[in-house]
């Protein structure tokens, strides 16, 4: 009677668990959660503790891989900062929404272009704006500012779902700043000043020689020649030559706060208003974009981090946002958050190899991936970390080899808003939530494709039934000097022309077996080869079909400086403001 008792009341327990087990995963997943993003900014692969690096200390970033999911085959949509984020915001190629490049300006140049994100493009935030969250973006954009005129914020964040902005609207560059060489179109730079130099002197040769009788000249000629020279000089230097006022900027909302910003105390204000934003909006749901200005050059640490690594001023720059991380994830601790907040942390491509300065190295490390940032196809370019957690409802200590894309996260998190997917468009991501949870176990992803700009490079194919990852390469930088690894003497490198290779028949690996792209398949060595080139060739095709002409908002018009588009705290030229004032500590 007594053993009968017992397993009677053992099964009740049991049975009672299981009911507020189930409940309590059912309404987590009903009720909307929070959604914190982390994304870096070029951070390599093989930079952080859960994807293998022994020695750069990332404690917070390996606690939401230990408590979350880790994906190991995650692959950004573009090795570059402006069309990886576009994909990342939009769930799209870069290439559908006029993002990806024909030309060598990759990337927003200035503040005062007019290219930008479409608003015609639906990013995520806008979604879960309309499912009632509040959303709110720190830290870097990238993705333009205005159209026509300075005030018009077409390309704005607030005019793309966001409700509070505060941050960058460009991206940091080694010009931010002081005693750095300059980053920005260097080469163009050193071509001007050569004019200049030209002009001037061509300008004092005949000075000279009308003075001293030797050249037979009309002074009215010679003004001409040095109105010319002044204005071509003035036509360049007026942009180049104040790169900190125009670009390296901080905006608050609509409102520039900083102009130039004071490097010492972003990594603070930044910290601040994250945490402030979670305060303010702990009755959510709210989505909070954090987009780090970090590990991008110049690198610019405080100086409780300065020194602190193993591996210079990189490493004391990657041991600085974790830290930051770690700081975000407690205040949501303290505001009781943490089972109800689904987290995820990526960057948005790889470590950029030829960073540098001298022998030390300013980029990231990307692991065994061949490439880094700017190469179309190769791995290291485009492979990058991806991890989530949402306590009781992922499951802790997952890894997921599966491929997946920085583009997911937009079908993700809408899902979990419980909004709907624009109906009137190609949306490329995938709803990751069923392989999180592990109630799928393969990707959704068939192919992958990659982009250089608007050229296409390679193309990955998930073979789901033999499991194989094969990836052909259509074209590949030439790098520079020959079997480096890298563009070094370029910078970075080109996506056409004359630094690229064309590959016919295209380089083939199985990733699954040579993650490294070390050694090319060919039809000799691998009996797949010819059916694997056929079936990629028309997946291009079919992906070629769902393209539609769009403007390019990366053309040489839009990329270039406009002083009507600038933004300033001032009147136009005097813009230089400090808003902030030393409402701050220092970290």
């Amino acid at each position: 009677v007594i053993l009968l008792c017992f397993r009677r009341h053992l099964l009740t327990l049991l049975t009672s668990c299981l009911f507020w087990n189930t409940f309590g995963l059912s309404a987590a997943m009903d009720s909307k959660p929070n959604i914190l993003l982390f994304l870096a900014d070029d951070l390599g692969i093989g930079d952080i503790g859960c994807y293998g690096n022994n020695t750069i200390r990332t404690p917070n970033i390996d606690r939401l891989a230990r408590e979350g999911v880790k994906l190991t085959q995650h692959i950004a949509a573009a090795p570059l900062c402006t069309p990886s984020r576009a994909a990342f915001l939009t769930g799209r190629y870069p290439i559908r929404s006029g993002m990806a490049s024909s030309n060598r300006y990759r990337a927003l140049q200035w503040n005062a272009g007019s290219g930008g994100l479409p608003a015609n493009e639906t990013t995520f935030a806008r979604l879960l704006q309309q499912q009632g969250y509040t959303t709110g973006l720190i830290g870097k954009w990238h993705q333009g500012v205005n159209c026509e005129s300075f005030n018009d914020h077409c390309h704005h964040p607030l005019n793309h779902g966001f409700d509070y902005f505060y941050g960058m609207p460009f991206t940091l560059l080694n010009n931010c700043q002081e005693n750095k060489s300059p980053e920005l179109d260097v080469a163009l730079q050193a071509k001007l000043w050569l004019y200049s130099q030209i002009i001037s002197l061509a300008v004092l040769t005949l000075t000279a020689g009308k003075l001293t009788g030797l050249i037979s000249i009309r002074w009215k000629i010679i003004a001409c020649f040095t109105l010319a020279g002044s204005l071509f000089f003035i036509s360049w230097y007026s942009s180049y030559g104040f790169v900190p006022y125009w670009n390296c900027i901080l905006m608050r909302n609509h409102d520039v706060t900083e102009q130039p910003m004071r490097l010492e105390r972003t990594a603070s204000l930044m910290l601040k208003e994250a945490v402030s934003f979670i305060k303010r909006n702990r009755h959510g749901p709210f989505l909070l974009f954090f987009s780090f200005l970090h590990v991008h050059t110049p690198l610019f640490t405080t100086a409780k981090f300065l020194g602190k690594s193993h591996h210079g001023l990189y490493g004391d720059n990657v041991e600085e946002m974790d830290w930051m991380v770690g700081e975000i994830l407690d205040s949501l601790d303290k505001e009781g958050l943490k089972n109800h907040t689904f987290t995820y942390f990526a960057s948005d491509h790889g470590g950029h190899l030829e960073a540098q300065d001298g022998s030390a190295q300013l980029g990231g490390w990307n692991g065994i991936y061949k490439g880094g940032k700017g190469m179309g196809g190769w791995e290291g370019g485009i492979h990058v970390p991806g991890v989530f957690r949402w306590p009781g409802v992922l499951p802790a200590g997952t890894v997921i080899d599966e491929p997946t894309s920085l583009m997911d996260i937009y079908p993700t998190v809408v899902h979990l808003a419980g909004g709907i997917l624009p109906q009137d468009r190609v949306i490329d991501g995938q709803n990751l939530v069923p392989l999180l949870r592990g109630r799928a176990q393969k990707s959704e992803h068939e192919f992958l494709f990659h982009y250089c700009g608007a050229y296409l490079h390679a193309v990955r194919w998930h073979q789901k039934d033999s499991g194989a990852i094969w990836k052909a390469h259509y074209v590949t930088p030439v790098f520079h000097p020959s079997g480096a690894g890298a563009c070094y003497g370029k910078g970075i490198c080109p996506c056409f022309g004359e630094g690229v290779t064309h590959h016919d028949p295209p380089l083939l690996f199985d990733l699954s077996r040579d993650p490294s792209e070390a050694k090319p398949l060919t039809a000799d060595t691998e009996p797949l080869f010819d059916t694997v080139i056929r079936e990629i060739g028309r997946a291009i095709e079919e992906h070629r079909r769902t393209l539609t002409p769009v403007p390019e908002q990366l053309s040489l018009y839009n990329v270039v400086w406009k002083p009507w588009l600038q933004p300033c705290c001032g009147t136009f030229p005097f813009c230089w403001c400090d808003k902030e004032g030393d409402s701050t500590q220092s970290l």
